[in-house]
């Protein structure tokens, strides 16, 4: 089985789909992203639409870099760990109080091969969608123990069907 990548065709249709729907709602995008490293934000980034409803994204691989870059509390993080819903959320707040965009999707998780230095395993996931408006959906998503490139493939389609979802309900 092939595994979806930034070039994939269904991650493209997804990452379009999602920018239409943010146009017709006057909507702008961000993404903070850990395990994914920016996979995300270059998917978004080649769709059409993108320059002009898509900010930018935050790489922040480190626990030091998601307080440093989003202000996520380091005792959030040691109460947690960094891989945990309550992360992903404040992750997405962050973004959203470090950039204009109406709308941010954070991503959290471990890709492997290893688990982390907190004992999370390998295909555990956070994904989370913060509005200007209120708005928080997240969602965990446990992949088991496939491949990196499995994992990583995986965590941008339900990233992009959340943003879709959370666009749609605005």
């Amino acid at each position: 089985m092939m595994t979806p990548n930034a070039d994939d065709p269904a991650l493209e249709q997804a990452a379009k789909q999602v920018l239409d729907h943010a146009i017709a709602r006057k909507l702008t995008l961000a993404t903070a992203e850990s395990c994914t490293a920016g996979a995300l934000a270059q998917v978004l980034a080649n769709a059409p639409g993108a320059s002009d409803n898509f900010h930018g994204g935050f790489v922040v691989y480190t626990k030091q870099n998601k307080t440093a870059a989003l202000g996520v509390p380091a005792d959030l993080i040691a109460r947690h760990s960094a891989v945990s819903s309550e992360v992903a959320k404040a992750m997405a707040k962050g973004a959203l109080e470090h950039c204009p965009a109406d709308l941010a999707v954070a991503i959290t998780g471990v890709a492997g091969p290893e688990p982390d230095e907190d004992g999370n395993p390998v295909g555990l996931v956070h994904i989370a969608v913060a509005g200007r408006d209120g708005l928080m959906i997240e969602r965990e998503h446990r992949f088991g123990e496939v491949s990196k490139d499995e994992i990583c493939g995986g965590i941008l389609m339900l990233a992009l069907q959340l943003l879709d979802s959370a666009i749609t309900q605005q």
